[in-house]
């Protein structure tokens, strides 16, 4: 059975994303997460490595999962825009 290495969040305002894919890059899961779902969720995966696009909200959800033993990368917004595939502004 394969192992989350990386998982990818996006932050919202009440509903966030997370996708999780293994050493290979093959998708393991894409869950929606309410605000109170996410810690309890990420206390129960394997330390990996989250990544998550820069905003003022980040900063705090990064040393949150800090604390369960994540490593947490957060990337530029600009480095997001190429993922983007609808008219998300």
């Amino acid at each position: 059975m394969s192992e989350v290495i990386t998982v990818g969040l996006d932050l919202a305002k009440n509903v966030f994303q997370a996708h999780g894919a293994d050493a290979l890059g093959r998708v393991l899961f894409r869950k929606k997460l309410r605000r109170d779902q996410v810690l309890p969720f990420f206390s129960q995966q394997p330390s990996c490595v989250v990544a998550m696009e820069a905003c003022g909200g980040a900063h705090f959800w990064g040393r949150e999962l800090g604390k369960l033993g994540h490593e947490v990368r957060l990337i530029p917004p600009a480095y997001v825009k190429p993922f983007v595939k609808r008219q998300k502004n």
